[in-house]
C-alpha cells in the first residue's frame, strides 16, 4: 500500500532548494520592487485579480517563473503552464480551444503562462494572437531575450512589457539567509556554520542569479559531513560549490550588445580603466577578441580620427598582434592599445564629414563632374574639352591651387571641418 502523504514529502524533498524556496506569495518574493512593491501596477493587478496579458523579460534568476506561480496560487482563473520548447502550435490551439470552453460553460478565465516564449517561431506566435486579442485567454510569456525583438508586434501591442532586473547582492544575500533558517522547505533541519567570506562569496560570485546561489548552497551544505553534528562551511567549500562566476552573456543577445556598448563608451570617455574591465569581462564570457579589435579599428578613426594618427595604427598593431600571437598573449598588446587610444584627444569629425557626404549624395541632384576633371585619356575625350583647363597643383607654389572640384550644385560645400583636438588643429590653416 503507498502511502501518498510520505511519497509527497519525499518528492518534495527530492527537489532542488532553489524550487522548495520558491516564494509562495508576494509577501514572500525578493527583489523587483519597482514592479510588486507596494502599489506598483503589477501588484495590483495581481491582488485583484484583474490581470492583463504580459510579458515578463529578465536574466536568468530574477523571479519569472516564480511571479507566474504566485499569479497561479492567488488566481480564481484557471492556470495552465506550457513551454516553448516542449509545445507545439497542436496543443496549443487543444489549449486555447479549452480555454474557449471553461469561459462559455462556467464563466471561468484562463491564465497561460507560456515560459520561453522566444523559442516561438511566428507561426506559433500568430496562433496566440487572436484568442490573446479577444480574451479567450490572458498571457504570461517568460523570456530571457529582448522581446521587442524576439516576439511578434501585435502580440506585444496587446501585452504589457516589465522588465526584471538582476537582484542585488542584498538581495541573494537575503534569500540565502533566509534558506539556511528554513526547516519546512530550506536547510534548516540541519546544524549550518557558514563562514562570513563563504557567504559572501557565494553571494558575489552568483552574480545576480538566486537559483545558481541557492544551488550551491545547497551543494555546499549536503557534501560537508558534519563534525559534532555542525557542517562548517568555509571559503574553499563555497569556493568549490559554486566554482566559477556566471556571466550572463549571449553573443547574440542584449547582454553582448550592452556590453560592446559600455566598452565603446568608455573609450570615448576616454576612461581606460572602464574599457579595460568591459574588454576582460566580453573575453571572460567567451566573446571573440577579433570582434573587439574590429570595434578598436572602428573607434580609433571614428571617435580619434585626425586628432591623433597614431591611434589607427595602435588599432591595427594590436589586429596584427593577436593574429600574430593568439590569446591569451595576445591581450597585452590590445590592451596597449585600449589604454592608448582611451587616453588619446577625440575627434568625430571624420565620421561627421564622411556621413554629410553620403547624406549629399542622397538628397542633392546628381551634377555632371566638370569638364577640367573629366579624365582626357580615352579616345575622342580631348576633342570633348575633358581635362581642358585643368591646374596641375605640382605646378603651383606650395603643390596647391584654387580651382573647382565639386560639382556646380555643391560649389562651397564643407564635409570635413577640422576640430581643434590635438593634432587635427593644425589642419584649420
Amino acid at each position: 500500500m503507498v502511502d501518498l502523504f510520505d511519497f509527497t514529502g519525499n518528492k518534495q524533498k527530492a527537489e532542488p532548494l532553489a524550487q522548495r524556496m520558491r516564494p509562495r506569495t508576494l509577501d514572500e518574493f525578493i527583489g523587483q520592487e519597482h514592479i510588486v512593491g507596494p502599489g506598483k501596477l503589477l501588484r495590483r493587478a495581481i491582488e485583484a485579480d484583474q490581470l492583463m496579458s504580459i510579458i515578463l523579460y529578465g536574466p536568468p534568476g530574477t523571479g519569472k517563473t516564480t511571479l507566474a506561480m504566485i499569479i497561479s496560487n492567488m488566481t480564481k482563473a484557471r492556470f495552465v503552464r506550457l513551454n516553448a520548447v516542449t509545445v507545439g502550435v497542436k496543443e496549443l490551439r487543444q489549449t486555447i480551444e479549452e480555454a474557449r470552453e471553461h469561459l462559455k460553460y462556467y464563466q471561468q478565465k484562463t491564465i497561460v503562462f507560456l515560459d520561453e516564449i522566444h523559442r516561438f517561431n511566428k507561426s506559433q506566435q500568430d496562433a496566440l494572437l487572436p484568442a490573446v486579442e479577444e480574451g479567450t485567454i490572458i498571457l504570461i510569456g517568460a523570456t530571457t531575450e529582448n522581446p521587442y525583438f524576439e516576439v511578434n508586434s501585435p502580440l506585444l501591442s496587446r501585452s504589457r512589457i516589465f522588465t526584471l532586473e538582476e537582484l542585488t547582492d542584498d538581495h541573494v544575500r537575503e534569500i540565502l539567509e533566509h534558506a539556511l533558517q528554513d526547516k519546512e522547505r530550506g536547510l534548516g533541519q540541519y546544524q549550518v556554520k557558514i563562514d562570513e567570506d563563504a557567504l559572501q562569496h557565494l553571494v558575489k560570485t552568483a552574480n545576480g542569479d538566486a537559483r545558481n546561489a541557492l544551488n550551491a548552497l545547497e551543494l555546499a551544505v549536503l557534501t560537508t559531513p558534519p563534525e559534532d553534528g555542525v557542517r562548517h562551511i568555509t571559503l574553499d567549500i563555497a569556493a568549490e560549490s559554486i566554482q566559477k562566476r556566471v556571466m550572463k552573456y549571449d553573443k547574440n543577445g542584449d547582454n553582448h550588445y550592452d556590453i560592446i556598448s559600455a566598452f565603446i563608451k568608455s573609450l570615448r570617455g576616454s576612461d581606460p580603466d572602464a574599457a579595460l574591465y568591459w574588454f576582460a569581462r566580453a573575453i571572460h564570457s567567451g566573446e571573440d577578441p577579433k570582434f573587439l579589435v574590429r570595434r578598436l579599428i572602428v573607434h580609433a578613426s571614428e571617435d580619434v580620427g585626425l586628432a591623433d594618427n597614431r591611434a589607427m595604427l595602435m588599432a591595427h598593431a594590436a589586429a596584427n598582434a593577436l593574429e600574430w600571437l593568439g590569446m591569451p598573449e595576445a591581450r597585452i598588446p590590445i590592451a596597449q592599445a585600449i589604454i592608448y587610444i582611451a587616453k588619446a584627444p577625440k575627434s568625430n569629425s571624420v565620421i561627421k564629414a564622411v556621413d554629410r557626404a553620403f547624406a549629399a549624395v542622397d538628397k542633392e541632384r546628381a551634377d555632371p563632374v566638370p569638364v577640367h576633371l573629366r579624365d582626357s585619356h580615352y579616345k575622342g575625350a580631348k576633342e570633348l574639352g575633358h581635362g581642358k583647363d585643368y591646374k596641375y597643383p605640382h605646378h603651383y607654389p606650395g603643390h596647391w591651387v584654387e580651382q573647382q572640384y565639386l560639382p556646380d550644385n555643391l560649389q562651397g560645400t564643407k564635409f570635413y571641418q577640422p576640430s581643434d583636438q590635438g593634432e587635427e588643429a593644425n589642419f584649420k590653416d
